[in-house]
């Protein structure tokens, strides 16, 4: 009797977590009380304790929204919006002017700053974008195709008005 209690405590315990997995990635959860509510919506009895222990063995995240908020996200999803979010910052802090010549783009910087942006531009997962190489206050960023980094150029300049 107990391997079967145990056994359905393990698919009961996989079927919520997909559900958090589905939730924190369709909808905006902010709190450990929120996602509660969310699976007691959906018939997942869970308490504060086990949902903190799902979201520890899910690796969720919190990460920056709109304003000062935050929300749970999974770890692949928030790598991608923190990086996207850093980058934006820092081009409005740090970059001091982009061009592009044929399939390169050229992101001059304040000294000592471009290594920085380069991480970011590295890991922020634009498909144009084959890889980066940076000095002191510039970075030289190679593009697949001659469109591409006017794409990029236009983007980045965005990102420092």
């Amino acid at each position: 009797m107990g391997d079967y209690s145990s056994e359905r405590e393990i698919v009961m315990k996989a079927r919520r977590q997909r559900k958090i997995q589905e939730l924190v990635t369709g909808q905006t959860i902010r709190t450990q009380d929120e996602l509660c509510l969310q699976l007691d919506a959906f018939g997942f009895k869970a308490t504060q304790a086990t949902v903190s222990r799902d979201i520890k063995e899910l690796g969720l995240v919190k990460v920056p929204g709109p304003g000062d908020d935050y929300h749970y996200a999974m770890a692949n999803e928030a790598q991608t919006v923190g990086v996207q979010e850093r980058l934006e910052k820092v081009c409005r802090d740090i970059v001091t002017a982009c061009a592009c010549s044929d399939n390169l783009v050229v992101v001059r910087t304040l000294p000592g700053n471009a290594q920085a942006l380069a991480i970011l531009l590295d890991n922020v997962g634009w498909q144009e974008v084959m890889g980066t190489i940076a000095g002191d206050d510039t970075v030289f960023m190679a593009v697949r195709q001659r469109a591409g980094a006017e794409l990029v150029r236009k983007r980045l300049q965005g990102f420092m008005e």
